[in-house]
């Protein structure tokens, strides 16, 4: 790999044009396998520059884990031309394997190197695809955090039913206020829950530090005594507490006037499509402006315009 891809943040500071002072957005995600480097992390960039608009030119920043050095000659090439910023970061200190770890850490490492360089930073899971410009990240005066719900309900809080014990736990130890909840649908079920936001479509302003506490405060939760039995009665806890944990630091530190709810056609999940009703299911993907799709191979299956369609099947397709 050429060295001018991975970088230590001492040296991607220091370097000449590694980023311009005050962008007005940044879109970072993280890449923690070889797959994500040769394959979604060149369709992500791709989909930026062909069906950004505006921000066709903002800089893409993929955070790596010091232990990933695989990539393929042909991912380097294409990661140059896109002017892709690969940073390092260690991961092994905190010797953290719990699910999603490694996320929250890479999240609070790239808005902190934001800091101070941009209006916002754009958190995007690496599975992110655009077909549109999406303008909306460019969040309003006054307002802090652009956000999604979730996909579908799964652990969410339905609004109907009394907070159980997991997320009881969550609002006692982010220090949630039953003031700060209100109802929020998620993408696919429709279903009426209390906040519960999406962590891989995440628009911040980083000198709000949301990443940062997010992170500081997953670090002390995420073994504390007082979730054990609640993992061992449903493994999902585990799985998604990170982005339970995500929902207490934006209702604890965030202001509900300084939220901005994204709309439908950002994160739309590709792979969920057959699971939502038929008024959830939209009739034409090309005017979705983001979109999820799990497992590249599920692209395959949708019809995209012609624009789209050639660049894709040029990866996708062996």
């Amino acid at each position: 790999m050429h060295k001018y891809l991975i970088k230590t943040v001492e040296t991607y500071l220091s370097t000449p044009n590694g980023y311009d002072p005050m962008e007005s957005l940044i879109f970072a995600c993280i890449a923690s396998s070889s797959k994500n480097l040769n394959l979604q992390v060149p369709l992500l960039a791709q989909s930026i520059k062909k069906c950004g608009g505006d921000l066709s030119n903002c800089p893409l920043w993929v955070i790596i884990p010091d232990s990933l050095h695989n990539i393929s000659e042909k991912t380097e090439n294409i990661l140059e031309s896109l002017h892709v910023k690969c940073i390092s970061l260690d991961m092994s200190a905190h010797g953290i394997s719990f699910p999603f770890a490694g996320y929250v850490q890479a999240a609070a490492f790239a808005e902190s190197l934001a800091y101070k360089n941009t209006a916002f930073l754009t958190w995007l899971g690496i599975d992110t695809l655009l077909l549109n410009s999406p303008v909306a990240f460019l969040l309003p005066d006054k307002k802090s955090v652009g956000y999604r719900p979730v996909h579908h309900t799964l652990i969410g809080s339905e609004i109907t039913h009394p907070p159980d014990p997991f997320w009881k736990q969550v609002y006692e130890k982010c220090h949630v206020s039953q003031d700060f909840l209100f109802p929020m649908h998620p993408h696919v079920d429709h279903n009426t829950i209390r906040p519960y936001f999406n962590a891989g479509h995440l628009v911040v302003r980083p000198e709000r530090k949301i990443c940062q506490i997010w992170w500081e405060y997953f670090k002390k939760m995420y073994d504390d005594p007082s979730f054990e039995k609640i993992y061992g009665d449903n493994d999902l806890y585990r799985l998604f507490l990170h982005q339970a944990v995500l929902t207490g630091i934006i209702l604890s530190k965030v202001r509900r006037d300084e939220l901005q709810e994204l709309p439908f056609s950002y994160n739309y999940p590709l792979h969920l499509y057959n699971e939502a009703p038929p008024d959830r299911r939209p009739e034409n993907l090309n005017e979705l402006v983001t979109v999820r799709y799990e497992a590249p191979e599920i692209l395959t299956q949708f019809l995209f315009e012609e624009a789209v369609k050639s660049w894709l099947e040029a990866w996708i397709t062996p």
